[in-house]
């Protein structure tokens, strides 16, 4: 008689009342938000949004959905990860508690997101001064600004929820406006400083939505970025967007505020016969790629001079890019000698087009900040009103932005997980399992000692007790 194998062990399996715990890893993230005062700065902000003397204070509620955002949940109900693993979490709201939070936001969603944004400012603040040496705010100077990249995006609704409405791409949803910080490669992947829910109709060039969501960015940013008298340090900011921004409107409010700009921009048709006037390549620079290594194949102009600008800012230049088309891309009437032209605006005191240019086509970065935001909360939006679904999107870019803390603060230069993104945070990090102990009155949380990255969460959790006592001696209130 043969006898059968599978690929796999087959196990009975029976079920124990002993305290494991299934995703014992994001006992890294809940040190974490307690190493940065998160309950009392909620408390400080967000308590009116909860009756007085309730046992779930703001704290409780916003951390547990931040964490569980993190870990890969996507709906409320999902925090039932977190309730099976009370030693480690903490007592958790109920669904109901949770939703009736929501209503609370939803009476008052001005003064709700006011103090949410003070909330994640504040924190910001902590985080990134706890960075020391790679602290974002220390590092910006004129000629290598903090990149603020701007850019919207469209989320699908799958039912009808208020202001959701049809998409230019024949969808249905919602499309948020999204600013986020580029810190660079291997700094860790940026964070979030807007998200601004607008309804799926809205349209991706509008002047005043650009001026609001860079507003609400630029609140975000810490002191260093302002003088005495309250005023925006400009030079040491770039916004960086694609063609939507490049109306004369919002780049005047950006020079107006001595801030720099990067925005693609459309050759207009009348002009853009005169490209062929300068497809000589000796007149050009070769490009650069995103390691500063020159391209063979690639090339960069400015063509200010040749093709001119008018009613633009003062000191704005324009910079051709030409190379090759791609395998599969379509060829239009635009392109010359069978190179396609693209063009940028940008305002910058360097004059180096390869160096600038580089700069600019990083801004492709953006759109892996923007698919982690859905990923962590933005790409279901779980409730009726606008509203409250708004207060979900902030909610879940805190939930990205304490990763991306988490990798600033807590992981040394060069390590591993500071490029990560969330899945592998979460697969190979996040998941690891655990079990809770008691000895000599104490409980202790166990970890596989084989597990993937066991080296990577004791590294962490010993930087944030480092970490947690840093705050201490800055801010009594955490003591």
């Amino acid at each position: 008689m043969s006898k059968i194998t599978g690929v796999f062990p087959s196990l009975p399996v029976a079920t124990t009342g002993q305290s494991l715990v299934s995703h014992a890893g994001l006992n890294v993230m809940t040190s974490f938000v307690d190493a940065l005062g998160f309950r009392g700065l909620c408390e400080d902000r967000l308590g009116q949004f909860v009756p007085f003397g309730a046992w779930h204070r703001p704290g409780t509620i916003v951390g547990s959905l931040a964490v569980m955002l993190a870990g890969g949940g996507e709906h409320v109900s999902d925090l039932d990860i977190l309730r099976t693993g009370a030693g480690v979490f903490g007592q958790v709201a109920s669904n109901a508690t949770i939703s009736r939070f929501f209503e609370r936001t939803v009476t008052d969603p001005d003064v709700f997101n006011d103090g949410f944004a003070t909330l994640t400012r504040e924190l910001r603040s902590r985080a990134w001064e706890a960075a020391r040496d790679r602290n974002p705010a220390l590092k910006a100077t004129a000629l290598d600004p903090l990149i603020i990249d701007l850019d919207a995006t469209l989320v699908t609704s799958h039912s009808d929820k208020e202001q959701a409405v049809g998409t230019y791409k024949g969808g249905y949803g919602f499309a948020p406006f999204v600013a986020s910080v580029d810190c660079g490669a291997g700094n860790g992947t940026g964070e979030i400083l807007a998200a601004l829910l607008r309804p799926g109709n809205a349209g991706a060039n509008s002047a005043k939505d650009h001026i609001k969501v860079f507003t609400q960015a630029i609140e975000q940013l810490p002191d260093d970025f302002y003088d005495q008298q309250g005023q925006l340090i400009g030079e040491k900011v770039l916004v960086r967007t694609d063609s939507a921004g490049a109306s004369r409107e919002f780049l005047h409010h950006l020079s107006s505020l001595g801030v720099q700009f990067s925005v693609s921009y459309p050759v207009p048709v009348p002009k853009a016969h005169m490209v062929g006037w300068i497809n000589d390549k000796k007149y050009w620079q070769p490009a650069l790629d995103q390691d500063g290594n020159e391209r063979t194949d690639a090339w960069v102009l400015n063509a200010t001079d040749v093709l001119g600008l008018t009613g633009y800012p003062e000191g704005t230049n324009l910079y051709l890019r030409a190379e090759p088309l791609h395998p599969g891309a379509q060829p239009t009437l635009l392109d010359t000698d069978g190179h396609r032209i693209t063009a940028f605006l940008t305002n910058s005191p360097s004059w180096h087009g390869p160096a600038l240019d580089a700069r600019h086509r990083a801004r492709g970065r953006c759109e892996n900040r923007i698919k982690t935001l859905k990923n962590t909360g933005l790409g279901k939006l779980p409730f009726f009103d606008f509203h409250a679904n708004q207060a979900w999107a902030n909610i879940a870019a805190l939930a990205m932005n304490l990763i991306s803390w988490l990798q600033l603060t807590a992981l040394p230069t060069g390590h591993k997980a500071r490029g990560w993104d969330i899945k592998r945070w979460r697969y190979r990090l996040f998941a690891t399992a655990g079990k809770l102990i008691t000895r000599a009155r104490r409980t202790r949380l166990l970890i596989p000692d084989k597990a993937p990255e066991t080296a990577t969460i004791t590294t962490l959790l010993a930087a944030i007790a480092g970490l947690k006592n840093s705050l201490r001696q800055q801010i009594p209130i955490l003591a």
